[in-house]
């Protein structure tokens, strides 16, 4: 009987694992079907594709599809208050992030700007300790630094720590040092900093499933609007869409984003920010490891041990070392 509930309660902590690290899985994946589709559609009307959908799937769900008592939670809000709490959560964690990071990728490189929006877990730290009272210990802080050199040992080229062909330092930033695309990535790595901090707040009066639904349909209207007003392609593009492209949409939306941003928010609505913060650092291993797989990308030996300085990383700030029994 004893091995039987040993057994049980392992499995029971495989999936609680499984249930934690998904939403990174899922938006690492999500970024490799996004590759996929940025030639077949627009930056702006993909952002709004990972919201308004996404929303109205996890809206649905909740009402119609999940257990009983999931089913009684009323999905709309009912006071202006609710709604004014939902509206600032979707300018920050849906417009602001999805806006910023669409422009931002265009004017950067993929290696800079993925260590710039991945490593807002630094953020959440600071802000969890200044306004949540959250405790971020030596061991904490060691962690984070040692997984923001993880991202970079993983996702820069190995150019960039040496020199160029003509002897010259390799430049961080795009012809001629503009940082607009650094400063666009940063601000969208603070605006979900931020919006991971604000839904303690709007979760106090809101379910934490009711209020991302909803902030990820009003935070996607802003892009749609945006997209159809300054990307003229877009409809030329969508007409040559197939069954493939619209089964990769699919998953971007529900499991890349209605599943992914559902979990995460409400972890984030209990436990400690710091530590579930820090596991968006898995979100660029998972998007290397499917490259490589899907798109054929190299996966070479500084990013096999940048995986593995990340999540060394990660163990640093999650796990704690066993207490003494006191005898």
């Amino acid at each position: 009987e004893g091995e039987g509930e040993g057994g049980g309660s392992l499995l029971a902590s495989a999936l609680a694992a499984a249930s934690l690290t998904s939403p990174f899985f899922f938006w690492g994946t999500s970024m490799v079907a996004m590759k996929f589709e940025a030639v077949h559609t627009t930056p702006l009307f993909l952002g709004s594709m990972r919201l308004i959908p996404a929303g109205a799937a996890l809206l649905l769900w909740s009402k119609v599809f999940a257990g009983e008592e999931r089913r009684k939670v009323d999905i709309v809000p009912r006071t202006g208050e609710e709604w004014a709490k939902i509206a600032a959560f979707a300018l920050v964690d849906g417009t602001c992030f999805q806006g910023f990071l669409a422009e931002g990728i265009q004017r950067t490189g993929a290696g800079l700007g993925s260590i710039i929006i991945d490593s807002q877990p630094i953020s959440v730290a600071i802000m969890a300790a200044a306004f949540l009272g959250e405790r971020v210990s030596a061991k904490t802080a060691f962690g984070l630094a040692v997984g923001v050199l993880g991202l970079a040992t993983l996702e820069l080229p190995t150019e960039f720590w040496g020199v160029g062909a003509g002897g010259d330092p390799i430049s961080a930033a795009g012809e001629g040092g503009d940082l607009t695309g650094e400063v666009f990535m940063l601000l969208a790595a603070q605006s979900m900093a931020v919006g991971t901090i604000l839904v303690r707040w709007v979760c106090k009066t809101i379910d934490p499933v009711v209020a991302t639904g909803w902030h990820m349909i009003l935070g996607g209207l802003p892009l749609l609007a945006a997209a159809l007003a300054t990307e003229p392609e877009l409809a030329q593009r969508l007409e040559g869409l197939g069954g493939a492209d619209l089964a990769l949409l699919s998953y971007i939306t529900l499991l890349g984003g209605a599943a992914s941003y559902g979990i995460f928010f409400v972890n984030a609505n209990k436990g400690n920010l710091t530590k579930l913060s820090s596991l968006t650092f898995l979100t660029p291993v998972f998007a290397c490891i499917f490259g490589n797989l899907l798109l054929k990308e190299t996966f070479n030996t500084s990013q096999v041990a940048g995986a593995t300085i990340t999540l060394l990383g990660i163990l640093l700030v999650t796990v704690e070392p066993p207490k003494p029994k006191a005898e």
